[in-house]
């Protein structure tokens, strides 16, 4: 097969993991949905169903979060014709509202997904995560997000800064 085929394979694969991250992040559902197949699953140990399920379980689990941030570190793509497996690892933060004080949590692992190429098009049809350590303390954030200063803050949603970023040179936020 061609090299440069090949290679750019595995780029598409790794641009839908960064993208997954990027509708995590910014509970974008509606761009979640268009990086897996119809018919993908997911595995993250505590939750284990369709890409539909998925989607129906994970949102309300970030509604208790204040905000989070998943860093994609080395990505591992092999790829044989209409199909390849990857290996990305994360570091996913965590800034969640506690009844007893605010949280920071750090997970870390890894993505162990399948894409499939259907009708020339690259998506992911499993996801599974594989977790490697694990940390918890208080939240010491310490921007004042209610302030007007001169700082543009992260959101979740298309009110985002990258939204427009993005769209406004033309490139799809999707």
């Amino acid at each position: 097969m061609d090299r440069l085929a090949i290679a750019a394979d595995k780029l598409e694969c790794t641009d839908l993991v960064t993208r997954v991250a990027r509708a995590i992040d910014r509970c974008d559902a509606a761009l979640l949905k268009t990086l897996f197949h119809p018919d993908a699953t997911d595995d993250h140990g505590i939750f284990a169903g369709t890409i539909e399920e998925f989607i129906d379980w994970v949102f309300p689990v970030l509604a208790t979060m204040q905000r989070t941030q998943h860093i994609i570190g080395q990505v591992l793509v092999e790829v044989g014709g209409d199909h390849a497996a990857g290996e990305s690892y994360f570091i996913a933060h965590h800034a969640i509202s506690a009844p007893d004080g605010d949280i920071f949590m750090i997970a870390a692992g890894r993505y162990l997904d399948r894409f499939e190429r259907r009708e020339g098009c690259w998506k992911i049809s499993h996801r599974q995560a594989v977790y490697d350590w694990s940390s918890e303390m208080p939240l010491t954030d310490k921007y004042d997000r209610a302030g007007s200063g001169p700082m543009t803050f992260g959101m979740r949603g298309s009110g985002d800064a990258s939204y427009s970023h993005l769209a406004g040179r033309g490139f799809s936020t999707s």
